[in-house]
């Protein structure tokens, strides 16, 4: 493996907010591919953050110097396709600095303010090919080399004993994480994951197979927790097939079809995910019922629930994140659907582009019980073909073409983990695994924790996927417990 270089640091600008923080927003710069420096580069943006404090007399030079180096936390977000919340908005921050890090909210490159991937830049690599080629620079294995070439330009003139980091993944960022642990565990100093144990061994097929089935769970507790919305949710849907023939069109130029208004599932594997569906399905049923139509307020905010196409990098690399060298995997091949299509209670998949007969009216014929009685299923966290037709959105369907190149991609260049490096690991990781996730199942969490050599980690089923956020306290407590408490 070619040693990685330091990131060019390209521009740095320091900010106090009285009485708090010392933040300092940063450009790096870094090859678009590391393996080809010669291809170009990329922009990577992030915020450091660390204690500010007003001292009683005034720091000396070498005083000041070792402020500025004191031993680095960096937090890396979920998704794919998100960036990082403004450092004061977020709990970590107070939790790390008083434990004696500073902090770095590092922008993956593809999102927040790190070259974004956006329909135009992938449009203007070429023709599909090219622009799924351009796709796959975006994936873990780069994302680790980054975060290594920064380490490097940001720790170049720290004591040796300081130069490692340590990374806080949570979710997608847990997935990075364990790339991180595969590749570079030398520039670690030790792991903190939330919802993150990703399914090392498995395929995208294995994947669905296993977080359906939590799904299932989630859309039954939700009707057993709303079962008045058993009929709103077919009256809604009738609604949507009735109105316009390819979908009511929403205010940022997708379309509100069937299928994509089952996808409001996504929130379901959160805290408080039952009842952000049920207000929504609320105001839209409200809507109709004083005005025989959906308003733009209501359709603005459905949209807000299903934000694929201003992260488009999210739905166009989300199957992409299991796709392996290792095992022989075929390609993923919109694995969602058609894990999906196969199960009763996600049958509409099966119809998102039939036009005639109606996807309702298909689904009803499929059933033994009365319509009025038998509930929708909403899906989850999946991406779907349909997705890319406009649905969705524009900036997702300029997309498409790139997107069925990637389902179909057989050949990755590299194995996004090491199974051999992750059995003799030497870093010590702590962990957080949630019985009820829906988004990273956890047997199959399990599983990659048995294969990771010192991990340690608390398993509960009072927490869903979001409680480094929802349940932030907690979370960093049991952690941190788990770092400090010593066994024997």
């Amino acid at each position: 493996m070619a040693a990685i270089q330091a990131a060019r640091l390209v521009s740095r600008r320091a900010h106090v907010l009285p009485g708090k923080l010392h933040i300092t927003e940063l450009f790096f710069e870094v090859p678009k591919s590391h393996a080809r420096p010669e291809a170009g580069t990329l922009k990577l943006f992030g915020r450091s953050v660390r204690k500010h404090e007003r001292p009683i007399t005034p720091l000396s030079a070498s005083d000041l110097a070792a402020k500025e180096k004191v031993p680095y936390m960096v937090y890396l977000e979920g998704g794919p396709g998100f960036g990082n919340r403004e450092p004061q908005n977020h709990a970590l921050t107070h939790v790390a600095l008083n434990r004696g890090y500073q902090v770095l909210y590092l922008d993956y490159r593809g999102t927040g303010l790190s070259t974004p991937i956006n329909a135009d830049s992938v449009l203007a690599q070429g023709g599909p090919q090219e622009q799924a080629d351009y796709l796959k620079l975006f994936r873990a294995n780069s994302i680790v080399r980054d975060l290594e070439a920064v380490r490097l330009c940001l720790t170049q003139d720290f004591d040796d004993e300081k130069k490692a980091w340590s990374i806080f993944g949570q979710s997608f960022g847990g997935f990075v994480s364990l790339t991180y642990l595969s590749k570079f565990p030398q520039g670690l100093r030790e792991v903190f994951l939330t919802g993150g144990l990703a399914p090392v061994k498995r395929t995208a097929d294995e994947v669905y197979t296993a977080t359906y089935k939590k799904l299932i769970e989630r859309n039954a507790a939700y009707y057993n927790k709303y079962p008045e919305d058993i009929p709103t949710v077919r009256r809604l849907a009738e609604h949507i097939q009735t109105t316009e023939s390819d979908g009511i069109p929403l205010p940022s130029g997708g379309k509100l079809t069937l299928p994509l208004f089952l996808t409001l599932g996504l929130a379901f594997g959160g805290h408080g995910g039952l009842d952000e569906v049920h207000s929504l399905v609320l105001r839209l049923a409200t809507d109709l019922d004083q005005f025989h139509t959906f308003t733009r307020s209501s359709l603005a905010a459905f949209e807000s629930q299903i934000s694929f196409d201003t992260h488009p990098i999210y739905a166009i690399l989300h199957e992409a994140i299991y796709n392996t060298k290792q095992h022989g995997a075929p390609p993923s091949n919109w694995a969602a659907f058609r894990v999906g299509s196969a199960l009763q209670p996600f049958s509409w998949l099966c119809l998102s582009s039939d036009q005639h007969p109606t996807a309702l009216a298909r689904l009803e014929s499929t059933t033994t019980t009365p319509p009025a009685s038998e509930p929708l299923y909403f899906s989850g966290e999946m991406v779907y073909p349909f997705h890319f037709d406009g649905t969705a959105g524009p900036e997702l369907a300029r997309m498409r073409e790139a997107a069925e190149v990637l389902a179909a991609t057989a050949e990755w260049d590299e194995d996004l983990y090491d199974e051999t490096q992750l059995r003799r690991n030497e870093v010590p990781v702590y962990a957080v695994s949630y019985v009820d996730d829906m988004y990273v199942d956890f047997e199959l969490a399990r599983e990659t924790a048995a294969l990771v050599t010192g991990i340690r980690v608390r398993e509960t089923n009072g927490w869903y996927h979001d409680a480094v956020r929802s349940k932030a306290e907690e979370v960093y407590g049991v952690l941190f417990q788990l770092r400090d408490d010593c066994v024997d």
